[in-house]
């Protein structure tokens, strides 16, 4: 239903507000039989819905007719409007804003027709109308628990520049509460509809004495999208990627005092709150997401069906009168869906507008259209009028000159505005092996250099003494890295020694000491051949090196003495007390020893 709604919408075509409207004139020789006005005001928008037949008095056939916009009204209407009914069709009409002579300050529509309307024929034409911001509530404060009562002005009459025969108003309201209503008779309320007629003879532009007010109770959503930015980025790469970013406001009657959400959860009240709203999404949307400043907004629900994709937002906090809400919504659709092209020739053909929510209305509408970087004879074409900026430019990753981005801007905008617009322009292919060529050569250059780097020796003769303070420095480095392990077999030692002394196999003791004597042998080896080596290079280092070497045998013979005292402890060649105060020497020793090699180490690494 809903999608039928738009086809049957996209063909109704809008008024221009330009300055350079057409010029038209009031043709008097045409009247208005019989009008059937019905104006409903159940939402947060008055929709005028009149039935006209329309009679052509003269000689000659037309081709148009003009509608007047009522005065109180004008500088609020959104949309206008027309259709005729023709073998069970209903055709939509050609509908502009024109300029009539000696009316300035009216605003006029010329409505075009199908066929000419002949002389003495009649037409039988229906016109519809949305207003909005028309409903003023009344009181502009209401508490927290209180309803909200709102007010409507308007003319009695239909407002035309022709002569109108018979003439009635049906006014629908949202609810059989009616605090007052302006009577002129003959007039009649039944439950939520108040009619006014059938008046007669109604001359063209007539006012009457005094104005239609109706005050009646209306609790529905008075929501409105005070900013709305639409960002369209297209990729040949098979993506289009949607984003909405909105201000909304809830333009009812304020909240006076100060708001308890005990109460509102407790009882329910707030009649007039917003706890959330319906946002339709194409069906191929995947990839949805719905977040603010804060982050995520995870109090939404995503209901997927055949033909569209229905997402219940909810705000992070109820929204009351004059309260507003910042957020994001986004999706992803493929591109097969809305780009088509003919060799190089693109045309993108999707909505200008799409539904926020039931009854909408948008203040303001930037819609941003970034296209691939290179493209090229772009032309735009809206449903309706709107206002274009120049091309700008955007730059994301990999891009060199920029991607071309449309920016176009519409005001006070409402559901029958959901239509699509066409983009046309050229894009040569070839252009899509652009960024995968830059990303190879991007890390072909840096291979490169690292090999030059790596390889090559720029330096323009060679220093000796920095060669050997570079030698010597790598050389200390492999004595502090033997001399790490081989220290670190001490406590291998200790170790074995404990195990002996617990389990007194000897055996076991030996072949673990045969083994740690072979790996200390080793690394000794080892930093002899670099002490050899550091000699060479006539460094105080060797001095330190060769040290190093001297504790350490020192260090080897503690360690053996400290076998040996198990040895006799576990043969009982020593009592306890002799082998405690053997142990106590030992160790002192050795802790000496070891801050000995501590202070020359550190005095290598320095």
């Amino acid at each position: 239903m809903y999608r039928t709604f738009l086809q049957l919408t996209v063909c109704i075509c809008l008024l221009s507000l330009s300055t350079s409207a057409k010029q038209g004139s009031v043709n008097n020789d045409l009247i208005i039989m019989k009008a059937e006005r019905t104006l409903d005001m159940a939402s947060q928008l008055v929709k005028q819905t009149t039935a006209i037949n329309l009679i052509n008095n003269a000689n000659a056939p037309v081709k148009s007719f003009l509608l007047a916009t009522e005065p109180l009204l004008a500088n609020n209407l959104a949309f206008v409007g027309a259709t005729i009914k023709s073998d069970d069709e209903t055709e939509h009409l050609d509908v502009e804003a024109v300029k009539v002579a000696g009316h300035s300050d009216i605003q006029f529509y010329s409505v075009s027709l199908e066929d000419p309307l002949g002389a003495g024929q009649s037409l039988d034409v229906n016109v519809e109308e949305i207003f909005t911001h028309v409903l003023r509530a009344f009181p502009s404060q209401i508490s927290q628990d209180e309803k909200q009562l709102v007010e409507f002005t308007s003319n009695y009459y239909f407002y035309s520049p022709y002569p109108v025969s018979e003439q009635t108003t049906n006014v629908k309201l949202s609810s059989s509460n009616v605090e007052s209503y302006s009577k002129l008779s003959p007039v009649s309320a039944s439950d939520d509809t108040i009619t006014y007629g059938p008046y007669e003879r109604i001359r063209p532009f007539s006012k009457g004495k005094d104005n239609l007010k109706v005050h009646y109770e209306n609790n529905s959503p008075f929501l409105t999208v005070t900013q709305l930015e639409r960002v369209i980025e297209i990729s040949h790469w098979g993506n289009i990627a949607v984003e909405e970013t909105l201000d909304i406001r809830h333009t009812g009657a304020k909240l006076k005092g100060s708001f308890s959400r005990y109460d509102y959860q407790r009882t329910q009240d707030g009649f007039s709150s917003i706890k959330s709203f319906k946002t339709i999404l194409p069906a191929s949307a995947r990839d949805v997401y719905y977040r603010d400043e804060i982050g995520n907004i995870s109090t939404s629900h995503l209901n997927e069906q055949d033909e569209f994709i229905e997402v219940e937002l909810r705000p992070r906090f109820p929204l009351f009168g004059g309260w507003k809400s910042h957020y994001y919504i986004g999706y992803n659709v493929p591109t097969y869906e809305y780009l088509f092209n003919s060799g190089d020739a693109y045309v993108l053909q999707m909505r200008f507008l799409d539904h926020i929510f039931d009854d909408q209305v948008v203040d303001e509408l930037t819609v941003k259209i970034i296209l691939p970087e290179g493209c090229k004879d772009i032309e735009f074409r809206p449903p309706y009028s709107v206002r274009q900026d120049s091309i700008q430019r955007h730059y994301t990753y990999l891009d060199t000159m920029g991607r071309p981005v449309l920016v176009a801007h519409k005001s006070n905008l409402v559901e029958p505005h959901i239509q699509d617009f066409e983009l046309h322009y050229t894009f040569q292919k070839i252009l899509l092996l652009q960024e995968p060529l830059l990303v190879v050569g991007a890390f072909y250059l840096l291979f490169l250099v690292v090999i030059i780097y790596v390889r090559l020796d720029f330096t323009i003769s060679k220093d000796p003494a920095t060669e050997s303070r570079l030698r010597i420095a790598g050389l200390i480095e492999q004595v502090l890295k033997s001399e790490d392990k081989r220290f670190n077999l001490y406590h291998s030692y200790d170790e074995a020694i404990n195990k002996f002394k617990s389990s007194k196999n000897s055996s076991a003791l030996n072949d673990a000491k045969k083994k740690l004597d072979q790996e200390f042998r080793g690394f000794t080896t080892n930093i002899n051949a670099y002490l050899s080596s550091l000699k060479q290079e006539v460094t105080d280092a060797s001095d330190k090196v060769a040290e190093i070497q001297k504790l350490e045998a020192q260090m080897k013979e503690l360690v053996a003495q400290a076998v040996q005292h198990a040895e006799k402890i576990v043969s009982g060649k020593f009592s306890k007390s002799q082998y405690v105060e053997a142990e106590k020497q030992n160790m002192a020793a050795r802790e000496a020893v070891g801050n000995k090699l501590g202070a020359i180490i550190n005095a290598l690494q320095q």
